[in-house]
Formats: C-alpha cells, sequence, structure tokens
C-alpha cells in the first residue's frame, strides 16, 4: 500500500509546479493520514493506512520546527518562495489550524518577508468560521474542486462525510471569493478506472459543468493540473498538457484567469 511521504511536520524546501520553492508546514501526523476527503489521486495515499501514532503536531511544536528551519535556511543565503501548508492530509483538521496560520504568517514577515504563505485545501471545513477567516488570511488560499458533478466529485474524492455537496460548496466557494479577492480554485484533471467504474472529469459535460462553477465562484484565479506521481489507484492516467491547454483555453473564454501546471 501507498504511505504517507511527509515524515516531519516541517519538510523541503522542494520545488513545486505551482508555488516554486516551497517549504512545507505538515500539520498531519509524521506517520499516518488523517483527511476528510480519500482522493482516488492522493500522493500520500489511501486513508486505510491509518494515522499513525504520533498525532497531530501542536501549535507550539509547529512553530519552533519552523522558525528553526527559517534560521537555518537564511543563514545559509537560501531562497524561499512559498511557505505552504500541505502534508499527509487536510491541514485544517488541525484542531490549531487557525493560530498556527497567524504564527506561520508572523514567521514569514521575521524571516522571509517577500515569500508568500499557501494553503492546500480540500474545502471541506470551509463552512467552520475560524477555519475561513484564517484560510483568507494567508496570501494564495488553494481551494480544491475537482468536479462540479456531484456523483464524480464522490468518485474521485470520496468524501468522508455523507452530506458533502457540490452545489453546497460551489455556494460557499462563490461566498469566499466575494468576500475576498485571493480565493484560488485548484482542480486536478484526471481519466481511468477504479473498482469497476470509469474516472473522467473531462467529458465536455464535466468541462461545461465546471465553467458554469467557475463563473458562479469568480475566484482570482483557477489552477489547473493532472496527476505528476504514482496514484494510490493505479489504473488513473495523465491528461496531457494539450488537453489541459484546451480546457484552459475553454474557461479563459469566460474571462477566468487559469494556470496551467
Amino acid at each position: 500500500m501507498q504511505t504517507v511521504l511527509f515524515t516531519s511536520t516541517i519538510f523541503g524546501p522542494i520545488h513545486s509546479r505551482r508555488l516554486g520553492t516551497s517549504l512545507g508546514v505538515n500539520l498531519s501526523p509524521s506517520d499516518g493520514k488523517v483527511c476528510t476527503f480519500d482522493c482516488l489521486y492522493c500522493e500520500a495515499g489511501f486513508n486505510a493506512q491509518g494515522p499513525g501514532t504520533s498525532g497531530l503536531p501542536s501549535r507550539e511544536d509547529v512553530a519552533m520546527l519552523l522558525e528553526r528551519k527559517l534560521q537555518d535556511m537564511r543563514a545559509q543565503g537560501m531562497s524561499l518562495d512559498t511557505i505552504t501548508f500541505s502534508g499527509n492530509g487536510e491541514p485544517t483538521v488541525n484542531p490549531a489550524f487557525p493560530e498556527i496560520v497567524g504564527d506561520v504568517l508572523a514567521l514569514r514577515d521575521k524571516y522571509y518577508p517577500q515569500a508568500v504563505v499557501s494553503v492546500l485545501c480540500n474545502s471541506t471545513r470551509l463552512w467552520d468560521e475560524r477555519v475561513a477567516e484564517a484560510i483568507l488570511k494567508v496570501d494564495n488560499p488553494i481551494l480544491k474542486l475537482d468536479s462540479a458533478v456531484d456523483a464524480t466529485m464522490r468518485l474521485i474524492d470520496r468524501p468522508a462525510s455523507p452530506g458533502f455537496n457540490v452545489s453546497a460548496l460551489i455556494d460557499r466557494l462563490a461566498e469566499l471569493a466575494a468576500a475576498s479577492d485571493k480565493v484560488i480554485i485548484q482542480t486536478m484533471m484526471l481519466r481511468g478506472e477504479y473498482d469497476g467504474h470509469v474516472v473522467d472529469n473531462t467529458t465536455s459535460a464535466e468541462v461545461e459543468a465546471l465553467a458554469e462553477a467557475y463563473r458562479r465562484i469568480r475566484p482570482r484565479e483557477v489552477m489547473l493540473y493532472s496527476i505528476d506521481r504514482q496514484t494510490p489507484a493505479r489504473q488513473l492516467t495523465k491528461v496531457s498538457r494539450e488537453d489541459l491547454d484546451e480546457f484552459a483555453a475553454r474557461f479563459r473564454a469566460d474571462d477566468i484567469t487559469v494556470q496551467v501546471n
């Protein structure tokens, strides 16, 4: 079974397709996975591997480890584009997430004021006002919308909550985008098969549903990408750059800013 990739709370810096030189902040366990989705394509593997034994990192540990790393990087003259909340699951599950966001922003300002802070968020906890407020404090709140068709979203993302649905999600994303000009939508495009079901959010119907959702949300931009590493569902295939560019052109026709990665 494919298992967690990140065995520490602070990892990197790594080169990200979307974010440049990025230092990761993993608010999930260092030896397990905790997520409100169980995505077919998740590079950290399926949730079935379990949460491990290390637990969620505390606010105090995150601040201490991040400051130590930033001090070391600055002493070595290393550059940094982004500090990114990512890792082995959904960062907003950590109960100290709002407070940790404040700490990370303060440490960024102290050591690398030119860097931006990004959050990779699966959008499931945006109805928690404390989480939403913290999300909108960062420079790049990158929020997931993999399909605007409920059945496809359930097949690809496999939300833990049976009540989670695309219609309510699009409404919530639109609310947040109206409140802030920072909101970025991230959409994974993929094809393949899983457990006897065809997986494909690239059909004309899917693309048109996404176009309608983007028009409703009006995000700062859309990040459109496809798989780049081994996935836990092995029968998924990467969507070509040519196809991604074609989809992007469709969305740009509606005056949506699109970044293809």
